[in-house]
């Protein structure tokens, strides 16, 4: 900071939107393509790609306006289908984003299902009207239509061997049918289950594994098609998975050879099986209670990705997991869909990292360069409010559930709750850190009381921190009643001496941080006060208000100093930047705007969001700002006023150089160089002045003609709309009129309408000519009656000479 004081305080002038963390999927089923690079998540109308590594992603959008009902990617990564509920079916070149093919899926109501067969040649669709087809992507027909299913037929499977042309699906009745495709005849019936079939999976040729919604797993023998084992897995199965024969699973459990599968249901854990045994050889340990019935972190999916090792799971809280298959250790977790955004920080030493509260009791942390997600368990109903402290390793959130929790970051970005408190009788709303040392706390609540919380030594020091094994309790060390309704925020001054609070009482108070004495009242707002904010310089408070205005007040005499007005909603959030010269403030109308504080103006409006914005934050270089919003996306913009600064720069100087050139080429009357330059600086006046320097010229109508007979086609439509402005004036419109009849010579009235701008400079330049016309006519006549004047005066003076010399 010392540092930073000694250069001048530079203004910004705009933001740009780098980066948009947005929702990407909103729950199906979710492919991972062979190679385990790209994820294909369904998105409502459109289907995005994710590159697993990056987080960065790509959509392929449809044209008509409805969901997607299901999709499968080709064994081989080629081909891609789409199936929407306008009931088309879509092949795409999905590296491209390209729709190459469009159909009609036949179906009379939406495709519920989809799969390739081995050889990427053959496609099954499962509809909700109770009928299979087939189709040869090759040739591109449907090759069968199967009848016979109860209801929606919602899992469909080819045999893995091709050459026996079997197809495996299952419908609401429960019962896995067999279709023969050599006969379009259902062949067997495999009758087992009680319940919704999740998952098929084939082992060899011969054995096949079905799980259920009905708390079992069954193992069926193809040969005979009987029942060879019933594994009771006690929750309800969403997927099965067989784990390969090659590969070292031991920490799994797996001891003897045999088939084993891993489960994922209803209790959010994955769990290897035995088959031989019927019994459960592993159980993955989870950082949260387990719940016997259906819960927000219970599975949909799991899958296998041997080209990578990886089991992926989903859960129906829409996270994506990549797991190692041989060890079940977290590789790398991405989440899907945010709820409403309620608040996000910057954190890390480095703000590597951003910590984002949503409408859920757990808080996500996003690693920025690799999109990797850390939940955090701990709260048990919806986190309010965040607050980091300085260093960045430390930060507070606080919830519904009356409590606070502080969590700390660890070198490698693994983040721990170190500490809890408890003692507000209502939700607490709102958080902020001590500035100066990890000191203390300070908390309010909709019980309209403010709790200041000592941090114990043993949470700050390195060395006993790392020994805390559970976390800590805090109790607040003063307790205050602030205000008559809900405290919307508060905020601890720079020194770490005062404290600052707004409530929805339209008052803002100031108190005291060692004993929580009230210092003063800032009164002058017209509603509920949203966010109060001390700036980082001067001794001045910044408030926000749902009236939509910004204020500013002295400490010292609590009097207004200024008034920012601009919003046209309640202004939720505000934070100085540009050393305290600035001020950003967010709006309930998703707008941002950027205040000079100096001439009370707004310099920028950005507009990012759709809705409310909860969450603005600026890094510790005040060169990136994070905004968080209701409408689910989390967006990080960047500070390019150098870049603008620079790139406005760079232009001027290659206007100038330009210039001088045009001056250098009609100097050396090089016109037609002089004239392509004059179009690329788009300086009508310049080529005006080129075009009267040719016509000045000796035989200057040939020269003018070759000039312009010479121009390219883009460089003629630019000369079109400079002699519309030309012709406008009487001075020039000779040069005009020529250039029209060089265009009107040399072009052909064919490729004159291919022009762009054809038909409104044809409307500009008809009147105007048609009153030059009329002009000149009025000219031709007073030039004919002065010649005939100055004629007969020149009769009267001979014949008056020839009188005197007679």
């Amino acid at each position: 900071m010392e540092a930073a004081a000694g250069s001048p305080v530079r203004f910004k002038s705009n933001y740009a939107a780098l980066r948009r963390i947005e929702p990407f999927y909103r729950g199906g089923r979710v492919q991972v393509n062979r190679d385990g690079r790209f994820m294909f998540c369904p998105c409502g109308t459109k289907l995005n790609v994710i590159d697993v590594e990056t987080g960065a992603l790509h959509s392929l959008q449809q044209d008509e306006e409805e969901d997607i009902s299901s999709f499968v990617l080709s064994p081989d990564d080629e081909i891609l289908v789409t199936g929407s509920r306008a009931l088309l079916l879509k092949q795409w070149n999905w590296q491209e984003s390209r729709c190459v093919r469009t159909w009609k899926a036949v179906h009379t109501a939406p495709v519920a299902t989809m799969a390739f067969d081995s050889t990427s040649t053959l496609l099954a669709t499962g509809g909700c009207d109770s009928t299979i087809k087939i189709w040869d992507m090759v040739k591109q027909y449907c090759t069968h239509n199967l009848k016979g299913s109860s209801g929606v037929v919602h899992l469909v499977e080819f045999h893995p061997d091709i050459s026996l042309l079997q197809l495996f699906s299952s419908s609401i009745d429960y019962k896995i049918r067999i279709w023969d495709l050599k006969t379009s005849k259902c062949v067997a019936v495999l009758d087992g289950h009680f319940s919704a079939v999740t998952s098929l999976a084939f082992a060899g040729g011969n054995t096949l594994l079905s799980s259920g919604r009905d708390k079992i797993c069954m193992v069926w023998d193809l040969k005979t098609r009987e029942s060879k084992r019933t594994v009771p897995v006690y929750e309800s199965v969403e997927a099965a998975v067989l784990l390969p024969d090659k590969g070292d699973f031991s920490q799994l459990g797996v001891k003897k050879q045999g088939l084993h599968f891993v489960t994922a249901g209803s209790k959010g854990i994955l769990k290897v099986w035995e088959v031989a045994t019927a019994a459960c050889v592993h159980t993955q340990p989870v950082p949260f209670e387990l719940k016997e019935e259906a819960s927000e972190r219970s599975l949909t999916q799991c899958m296998l990705v041997p080209e990578r090792n990886e089991i992926v799971t989903v859960s129906v809280e829409h996270n994506i997991v990549f797991y190692d298959a041989q060890t079940l250790q977290l590789r790398k977790q991405l989440a899907g869909y945010n709820d409403e955004v309620l608040d996000v920080k910057f954190l890390g030493p480095g703000d590597s990292h951003i910590v984002v509260a949503t409408n859920s009791p757990q808080l996500k942390v996003f690693e920025l360069a690799t999109s990797h997600c850390q939940i955090l368990y701990g709260h048990t109903e919806t986190i309010l409010a965040l607050d980091v402290f300085r260093k960045g390793l430390m930060f507070v959130s606080c919830a519904k559930d009356k409590s606070l929790r502080v969590w700390r970051m660890s070198k490698d970005g693994r983040v721990a709750c170190v500490a809890q408190g408890l003692g507000h009788a209502h939700g607490v709303g709102a958080v902020s850190c001590s500035r100066l040392k990890e000191s203390f706390i300070v908390t309010s609540s909709q019980d309209c009381t403010i709790k200041i919380w000592s941090i114990p030594e043993s949470l700050t020091s390195k060395a006993k921190a790392a020994l805390i094994s559970s976390p800590e309790t805090l109790h607040a060390r003063v307790t205050e009643r602030g205000h008559d309704k809900d405290i919307n925020s508060v905020a601890v001054s720079p020194n770490d001496k005062l404290i600052a609070t707004g409530s929805q009482d339209r008052t803002a108070k100031l108190w005291s941080c060692s004993d929580c004495s009230l210092l003063g009242v800032f009164t002058g707002h017209k509603r509920g006060i949203w966010c109060v904010q001390f700036s980082p310089v001067d001794q001045i408070l910044a408030t926000s208000s749902a009236d939509g205005t910004l204020k500013l007040w002295g400490l010292r005499d609590f009097s207004c100093l200024k008034t920012f007005e601009g919003h046209d909603a309640s202004v939720l959030k505000i934070i100085f930047v540009s050393r305290g010269a600035q001020l950003l403030s967010s709006g309930s109308d998703g707008l941002l705007k950027l205040w000079t504080i100096k001439t009370n103006e707004c310099v920028k409006t950005l507009d990012g969001h759709e809705d409310k914005i909860w969450g603005l934050h600026s890094n510790k270089q005040d060169d990136m700002v994070v905004t968080a919003s209701s409408d689910s996306c989390i967006m990080l913009w960047k500070d390019v006023t150098e870049i603008e600064e620079k790139e406005a720069q760079a232009k001027q100087e290659e206007q100038i150089i330009k210039e001088q050139e045009l001056s250098n080429l009609l100097h050396e009357k090089r016109y037609l160089k002089a004239l392509g330059l004059a179009i690329s600086l788009d300086r009508p006046h310049t080529a005006l002045m080129v075009v009267k320097a040719i016509l000045r010229e000796t035989d200057g109508r040939r020269h003018l003609e070759e000039n312009i007979a010479r121009l390219r086609k883009d460089q003629k439509e630019a000369v079109l709309t400079f002699l519309v402005t030309w012709n406008t004036n009487s001075r020039n419109c000779h040069e005009a009129q020529a250039v029209i009849e060089t265009l009107l010579k040399h072009e052909a009235p064919d490729s004159l309408l291919q022009y762009s701008g054809i038909k409104p400079a044809v409307e500009s330049l008809l009147p105007y000519t048609e009153r030059h016309f009329q002009r000149l006519s009025r000219l031709l006549q007073a030039s004919m009656f002065i010649d005939f004047m100055w004629q007969n005066m020149k009769l009267a003076d001979v014949s008056q000479q020839e009188d005197m010399t007679s």
